[in-house]
């Protein structure tokens, strides 16, 4: 699977080591940045060029990072077709893949220890989307506010 990684300076190292252990379990690793640490950054230069990889399917999913998951996580759900949560444990991990599509999964590295992030990204990389109807209808009601509000932004002649 094709995989992109973003994280902004409290995220950093963390994104190393979950990047590695993906990459060892045969994944595809895309690294969105940052590729320094800078105390600086900010954490929506990252995410959302991940969040338009995804809206893009040049990876199949993401992994976004910093210091409580929040952040990345409010950045990659104003792109259209991304499913982003923070979760922490993993019944959440697993229910968001399989009844919601979840395509993004937001990691604080405040809040988790490295172990613990490394098996919810197996988690969340070995869960599939179940496709039952219900969850499909929900996803296409999803799908039509983020066009309806795209529309409404650009107006009838610019979408």
């Amino acid at each position: 699977m094709r995989i992109g990684f973003a994280a902004d300076h409290a995220g950093f190292e963390l994104k190393r080591d979950l990047s590695q252990a993906a990459r060892a379990d045969g994944h595809d690793i895309v690294d969105f940045g940052a590729f320094r640490y800078d105390a600086n950054d900010e954490y929506p230069d990252y995410v959302f060029p991940l969040a338009e990889a995804i809206r893009l399917e040049e990876v199949e999913r993401g992994i976004a990072l910093c210091g409580s998951g929040i952040g990345v996580c409010i950045a990659a759900n104003k792109v259209a077709g991304v499913r982003a949560a923070v979760a922490h444990e993993a019944l959440s991990v697993r229910q968001g893949v399989e009844d919601d599509d979840l395509n993004v999964l937001c990691l604080g590295s405040y809040v988790i220890d490295p172990q613990q992030a490394i098996n919810l990204v197996s988690v969340f990389l070995n869960s599939r989307f179940s496709g039952e109807a219900r969850y499909r209808r929900r996803i296409r009601k999803i799908g039509e506010l983020e066009s309806r509000d795209r529309l409404a932004l650009t107006g009838p002649g610019d979408a």
